[in-house]
């Protein structure tokens, strides 16, 4: 990061019990000048409403391109909170129990002081963690009713100078947790201008990423001026310390690998996948619909919905045989099986009816190997052949009893050895998802290029993406985080 980040108050005489800190900044002085305070913002002003003191030092924080804890989103979620109720799950036994513990007085009130995602009280620390989560603001004030079940009345900034002795160590050794990595972790010896947060998932079976592949995105992140650290899911609290968040791990909608994403972008951070690319590839019905209306060349595919009278002989004679059955979020030919007849079509559909209440139905492709090129800011920058498993019709083979039978082999091109039209189609599909790194999967037929799939997340793997542009494949993809972060 540019700078230690700034700690911005109202008065500085609100800082009398804390450690004494040179990252102390007044309102006032960081309002009037622009150009003194270049790195991130905890903004600790006591009044947050709109066009208040506090409200403006988020909005002109975030005018400068620097990230302020509250952002200016999170400020309007809180005043917002009837039309932004994003706290929805039910936690009347959690709160009952410590209603009966803790209550001396009104049993139908419960008030807690959140700080930085901690609160006093350690049986409500996970429900002060995904309140933070939820309304990322300093200190929180969060109010508790109970009619019928208890539900959130109300969430509000609490002002520093309101806090008594108890709360003013929950919030000293809150800020302190919060920030450690950013306020005591000691700097390498090179000063890096930006900080890259990599989310992985170390015992993912089928990564995106390999453990060398890793590493080479974090040295060529170092070459770019970024230093690059591998996070996991226990660290969605620390995410505000980065700049730019890459994900290397398998994602999904119902996922933390999406909440992260989404709060990444909420907070300015620069992110691949960024959560509009997750929703718009990890469904293949909304794929389908967004190919089929821009008239991208894709298999001929139905929709079967569970609980329609559907005609299965009708469809394999439209279709005919084999046909391919494809459940919408599956990765990695996780969901895709094959139908050889009207009775196999028909039991097949069944059991991923079990996981999905909607299927996509296509017409079988029968091809040696798939493309995948992979895409970045609407630039191809790599192309490979995946050929099928072993003895059977997909690139993974996920009944295989050994490793070399779960995945067909590859080779590696240079973007300009591969046919145009490739290329052509892959561009015209990723321009309608967005700006970001996509593998997009083609099949080659007698009638031209179809497009398979567009992964978010596509496979980088040591050896394998890189093959024909070795550590240079990193670092174009690390130059362009560095300049979307400067953009």
């Amino acid at each position: 990061m540019h700078n230690t980040p700034v700690i911005i108050l109202d008065d500085l005489s609100d800082w009398q019990p804390y450690h004494p800190s040179q990252a102390i900044v007044s309102a006032a002085d960081y309002i009037q000048n622009i150009s003194k305070h270049r790195g991130p913002i905890i903004n600790l002003c006591g009044d947050l409403s709109y066009l208040s003191t506090g409200y403006y030092v988020s909005l002109l924080a975030e005018a400068r391109k620097q990230r302020a804890l509250p952002s200016v989103s999170a400020i309007n979620d809180l005043a917002n909170l009837s039309h932004y109720q994003l706290f929805l799950n039910d936690h009347s036994k959690l709160l009952n129990r410590f209603v009966s513990h803790h209550q001396t007085g009104d049993s139908k009130r419960v008030r807690l002081l959140i700080c930085f995602g901690r609160t006093l009280h350690t049986e409500l620390e996970e429900l002060a963690r995904r309140l933070f989560e939820a309304y990322p603001c300093p200190i929180l004030d969060v109010e508790f009713i109970h009619e019928g079940r208890w539900h959130l009345n109300a969430i509000r900034n609490r002002a520093l100078s309101d806090l008594n002795d108890d709360e003013q160590t929950l919030f000293g050794e809150s800020l302190e947790y919060f920030s450690k990595r950013v306020w005591r972790k000691a700097r390498s010896r090179k000063e890096y201008s930006y900080d890259l947060a990599i989310l992985h998932d170390p015992d993912e079976k089928i990564p995106t990423s390999d453990k060398k592949a890793l590493q080479k995105f974090i040295r060529a992140a170092r070459e770019n001026d970024m230093d690059a650290e591998l996070i996991t899911k226990a660290d969605f609290n620390r995410l505000l310390e980065f700049d730019a968040l890459f994900i290397r791990e398998t994602t999904r909608i119902n996922h933390y690998t999406y909440h992260f994403a989404k709060k990444a972008e909420a907070n300015g951070l620069v992110v691949i996948d960024h959560p509009d690319s997750i929703l718009r590839c990890a469904n293949k019905v909304f794929l389908n619909e967004m190919l089929e209306k821009n008239k991208i060349p894709r298999p001929r595919t139905e929709l079967l919905v569970m609980g329609d009278s559907i005609d299965y002989t009708a469809i394999g004679e439209r279709f005919g045989y084999p046909v391919v059955l494809k459940i919408p979020d599956g990765s990695f030919s996780i969901g895709v099986e094959k139908a050889k007849n009207p009775e196999e079509f028909e039991r097949v559909a069944n059991e991923l009816f079990k996981t999905s209440t909607i299927l996509l139905v296509q017409e079988f492709l029968p091809t040696d190997f798939d493309w995948r090129i992979g895409v970045l800011n609407n630039r191809a920058i790599y192309a490979c052949k995946y050929f099928m498993a072993r003895n059977h019709w997909q690139i993974y083979n996920h009944s295989s009893e050994t490793s070399r039978g779960k995945s067909g082999s590859y080779a590696c091109y240079g973007v300009h050895q591969i046919p145009k039209e490739i290329v052509k189609v892959a561009l015209q599909a990723t321009r309608l998802v967005g700006d970001g790194l996509y593998g997009v999967d083609i099949k080659e037929t007698k009638n031209g290029p179809v497009i398979i799939e567009i992964n978010d997340n596509p496979s980088i793997d040591s050896g394998v993406e890189d093959e024909y542009l070795g550590d240079e494949l990193y670092r174009i993809i690390m130059a362009d985080f560095v300049r979307r972060i400067d953009d």
